[in-house]
C-alpha cells in the first residue's frame, strides 16, 4: 500500500472509515514518500517518525471513529505552530533549540479530531519572506521545478502538500503566506477571516495580520481542515465570538458547503454569481502566462453563468507601503522579547548586558528579520510615528471601506494570486524590494482582514509552472468561497503530479 500517499484527504478518510487500510498504513506510506522526496525539496525541518507511528498504532487499536473527522490522517505543521514536546523553530537560528511545553490551540483541535502530525515544515525565518530562502535550515525547492522557489513564508507546507508528503498542512498567512505558496506549488490554500482561527500558541509576526489556515490538494480537503480548526478561543484576545451573534451570519459548516457544491454541476453553483473584477489587481503588471491562464478561467466562469462586474479599489496603490510599514512595526514589537536572556539563542561571553542584547540579536536573527526590525522600529520612533505609522493605519481603514463598497455590489472578488509564476532561486537577493512588490496581490486581504481562497488554474504556457487564482469574500463567509472554489476546481485543468517528484 505504498501508493496511499497519492490519495486526497477525503479519499484517505473514506478508506479509513471503510476499513480498506489503517492509519499505520497511511503514516508509513507518507513517511516513505517524505524520505524519497526530502533530499530533493527539503520541505520538512523535523520529521516526527516515531511519534507518528506510535500515534497511528494507538488510533488503530481504538478503531475508526466517525465522529473524529481527521481520524488517522497524517498532516504537517508550519514550524511556527507550537507542538508540545517537539522543537518549534520558526525557521530561525534564534529558536533552533526551543521546545514548547504546550500545544497551540489549532494543534489541540487537530488531535481531538484524530489527526497524526508527522512533520514540522520549513518556512522563511519568523515568517518574513516570500521564497522560503531565508530559513536557517536551508531553502525549500518547488516540487514542480527544483531550481525555483516554492513561495513563502509557508513554502515548506505548500511543497509538502504538493509533493504528497501528507494529506494537508497548516500554514499561516500574514501578507499572503498561504495563498502565494499555494499558487506557486499548485495546491489549495485558505486564508480565513481575521479572528476565525485561534492564534494561541502560534509565534507572532504581525499580530493584526496573522491567520492560521489550511493547505491541501483539493478545496474539499481544505474545507475539512478549516472546519476542525475554526472557532472561538478564550486564550486568543482577538478570537471572533461568532457564537454570541448567531443571527444573520453566513453558513459556518465548511465541509457541508464543499460536499453540496461537489454534487452539483459548476453551472448550478456559478449561475447568477456576481464576481467582482478589481481593475487595480488585474492591471498590476501580470506576466503574459498568468494573465492568459486567469482570464481563461474568467471566460469559463461566464460560460457557466457567472456575471463579471468591474469594481474599484482606489487605495490599492498604497497596499505595499502600508503593509510593510504596519507589519514591520508589529514585527519589531513582537520580536523585542528575543533578547538572549529568557529563551532562545544567547551570544557567548558577553562583556555586559547591552553587549548580550546586541550580539544575541545580531547573531541570532537573519538579514531579512534584522531589516524588518529596523524598519519597524524606525516608523514607530518619536518624530516618525505620525509621518508613517499613523498615516498607514488611516489608509488601512480606507482600504477596508473600498472592499466593503465593492462587496456591496457583488458576491465576492476574483484576481490572480501572484503577478508571475515561481521564480528562480536567488532572483531577489540583490533587490529585496522586488520580493516585497511581488506581494502586491495578496497583502491587501490581510490589511482588511477578509477571507481568501487560492487554487491552481493551470500551468503557465511559458514556464510550465502552476498559476493561481484567488477569491476574496465577505467577513466570515468562507463557506461561499468554498462553494465557488469547488466549482472552479471542476472547470480548471488538472495539474497532475509535480514533475520533479513524480514516481
Amino acid at each position: 500500500m505504498s501508493g496511499l500517499y497519492k490519495l486526497t484527504l477525503s479519499q484517505a478518510r473514506a478508506g479509513l472509515q471503510g476499513g480498506k487500510f489503517t492509519s499505520l498504513d497511511l503514516v508509513q506510506s507518507c513517511l516513505e514518500r517524505i524520505k524519497a522526496t526530502e533530499p530533493k525539496i527539503n520541505a520538512c525541518i523535523n520529521l516526527l517518525e516515531e511519534h507518528a507511528l506510535e500515534t497511528a498504532k494507538t488510533l488503530d487499536a481504538q478503531g475508526p471513529k466517525s465522529d473524529m473527522p481527521l481520524w488517522g490522517i497524517p498532516l504537517t505543521l508550519k514550524d511556527l505552530i507550537c507542538l508540545k514536546g517537539f522543537p518549534t523553530t520558526c525557521g530561525a537560528k534564534f529558536l533552533a533549540d526551543f521546545t514548547p511545553f504546550y500545544d497551540a490551540e489549532v494543534v489541540e483541535r487537530l488531535k481531538q479530531a484524530g489527526a497524526v502530525i508527522i512533520a514540522k515544515t520549513n518556512m522563511d525565518e519568523f515568517a518574513m519572506g516570500s521564497t522560503t530562502e531565508s530559513s536557517y535550515f536551508g531553502r525549500t525547492a518547488n516540487p514542480w521545478n527544483l531550481g525555483k522557489v516554492p513561495g513563502g513564508s509557508s513554502g515548506g507546507s505548500a511543497a509538502s502538500v504538493a509533493a504528497c508528503q501528507a494529506f494537508g498542512s497548516l500554514g499561516s498567512d500574514t501578507g499572503g503566506s498561504i495563498r502565494q505558496p499555494a499558487a506557486f506549488c499548485g495546491c489549495v490554500g485558505i486564508k480565513p477571516t481575521y479572528g476565525r482561527v485561534s492564534r494561541s500558541g502560534v509565534v507572532a509576526f504581525g499580530s493584526s495580520f496573522d491567520q492560521v489556515g489550511p493547505l491541501a490538494r483539493t478545496v474539499q480537503d481544505a474545507a475539512m481542515l478549516l472546519e476542525v480548526i475554526a472557532g472561538p478561543d478564550d486564550k486568543d484576545a482577538v478570537s471572533a465570538r461568532l457564537d454570541l451573534f448567531p443571527q444573520g451570519l453566513p453558513a459556518q459548516n465548511f465541509t457541508e458547503a464543499a460536499a453540496q457544491a461537489g454534487q452539483k454541476d459548476p453551472s448550478d453553483s456559478l449561475k447568477g454569481l456576481k464576481l467582482g473584477v478589481p481593475k487595480e489587481l488585474w492591471d498590476s503588471g501580470l506576466s503574459p502566462e498568468v494573465e492568459e491562464a486567469c482570464r481563461n478561467m474568467l471566460a469559463r466562469f461566464e460560460e457557466a453563468g457567472a456575471v463579471l462586474t468591474p469594481v474599484a479599489l482606489p487605495h490599492q496603490k498604497y497596499a505595499i507601503a502600508v503593509y510593510y510599514i504596519m507589519a514591520s512595526a508589529e514585527a519589531s514589537t513582537n520580536l523585542a522579547r528575543f533578547d538572549g536572556v529568557r529563551y532562545g539563542f544567547r551570544a557567548e561571553h558577553p562583556q555586559d548586558l547591552l553587549d548580550l542584547y546586541t550580539r544575541s540579536r545580531t547573531e541570532g536573527f537573519g538579514e531579512e528579520v534584522r531589516r524588518r526590525i529596523m524598519l519597524g522600529t524606525f516608523v514607530l520612533s518619536s518624530g516618525y510615528y505620525d509621518a508613517y505609522y499613523r498615516k498607514a493605519a488611516q489608509i488601512r481603514r480606507l482600504m477596508r471601506d473600498d472592499f466593503d463598497r465593492a462587496l456591496g455590489h457583488c458576491d465576492m472578488l476574483v484576481a490572480p494570486t501572484a503577478t508571475r509564476t515561481a521564480w528562480d532561486f536567488g532572483f531577489t537577493e540583490s533587490d529585496p524590494l522586488f520580493a516585497y512588490k511581488m506581494d502586491l496581490l495578496t497583502v491587501t486581504l490581510n490589511l482588511v482582514g477578509l477571507p481568501g481562497l487560492a487554487l491552481p488554474v493551470g500551468l503557465g504556457a511559458e514556464s510550465g509552472m502552476p498559476v493561481g487564482l484567488q477569491f476574496m469574500g465577505r467577513p466570515f463567509d468562507e463557506a461561499a468561497l468554498i462553494k465557488v472554489g469547488v466549482a472552479a476546481e471542476k472547470l480548471a485543468p488538472a495539474l497532475g503530479m509535480p514533475r520533479a517528484v513524480a514516481d
